[in-house]
């Protein structure tokens, strides 16, 4: 999707923190075998809006409950960032990946709304006692991991989680201004990638992101973001303006923990997977 396509890390051969060999060490070993109890990947089907999304989850091994991540992909979701969540399972943490309502063969008709109750659905499940013994989820280590479109459904969704561990957003999309751009522009956006998505026009995308922009916005949500645990990660893609203006409302509204990286690539980072995985990590060891 051109118009909606449309860090971070300090190089290897520069001197690395200890929280940066850490994750380089998650990111290029599997870890010791645990017989008992090893690594393992479930499939998920979580109820929403009377629908089951489609969902898996990417186990670590070891006795006991572990720090979670909850992944959100973008519009449509051609990038899924599969490799982030194994290189998460191999630090220790267990992955959640899901495709929202309508997108990916999940059930239901899609829409913008939709993504966001499907996110309140998604913390819900795995927030559930039942669904935490079962899955071994420290339901009090429990971060959401969004990229382009999945960034603002992170923002959007933390303003109602305080009890969350910590938000990042990877090259996100500010859907909310967006909508705020000229319709014929945002519908010619919206017109590549369709084929993932299911009961929806690229026109009636585009009115529901026209109706909500008010509301749907990165300075909307900042307030809500000001104790959050945040890592904003940029690209050269157009969309940087998005993350650095949320990074400087959040610090505006006294949020001390907010960490920024830019990296010099595109925005599915086709060029820098191994950096985007050990900035994310080492920025997960810091809420441990």
């Amino acid at each position: 999707m051109r118009f909606l396509i449309l860090v971070i890390f300090l190089s290897i051969a520069a001197p690395l923190h200890a929280q940066n060999r850490n994750a380089i060490q998650a990111i290029q070993a599997d870890p010791a075998r645990d017989g008992a109890h090893p690594a393992r990947m479930e499939v998920l089907h979580i109820p929403s809006g009377g629908k089951w999304v489609n969902g898996v989850a990417y186990l670590a091994s070891g006795v006991g409950a572990h720090p979670t991540a909850v992944f959100f992909h973008g519009l449509p979701g051609n990038e899924k960032n599969q490799d982030l969540a194994q290189a998460v399972r191999r630090a220790g943490w267990n992955a959640v990946m899901f495709s929202y309502r309508g997108s990916w063969g999940s059930p239901g008709k899609f829409s913008f709304s939709g993504n966001l109750e499907d996110a309140e659905a998604v913390l819900a499940f795995l927030e559930d006692p039942a669904s935490a013994r079962k899955y071994g989820i420290d339901t009090k280590h429990l971060v959401v991991v969004g990229h382009s479109m999945g960034g603002w459904v992170v923002a959007q969704t933390a303003v109602h989680h305080p009890e969350l561990a910590g938000a990042a957003l990877i090259s996100a999309a500010d859907m909310g201004s967006i909508g705020k751009m000229p319709h014929a522009q945002v519908v010619e956006g919206l017109r590549e990638g369709m084929e993932s998505l299911a009961e929806t026009t690229p026109e009636r995308m585009a009115d529901e992101l026209a109706s909500g922009s008010a509301r749907w916005t990165f300075d909307r949500a900042a307030p809500g973001l000001a104790k959050m645990p945040m890592l904003v990660l940029t690209s050269d893609d157009g969309f940087a303006m998005f993350g650095d203006g949320l990074a400087s409302k959040l610090k505006a509204e006294g949020n001390s923990g907010v960490t920024t990286m830019h990296r010099a690539t595109d925005h599915s980072w086709s060029d820098s997977r191994i950096a985007l995985a050990t900035e994310l990590l080492a920025w997960l060891q810091t809420l441990q």
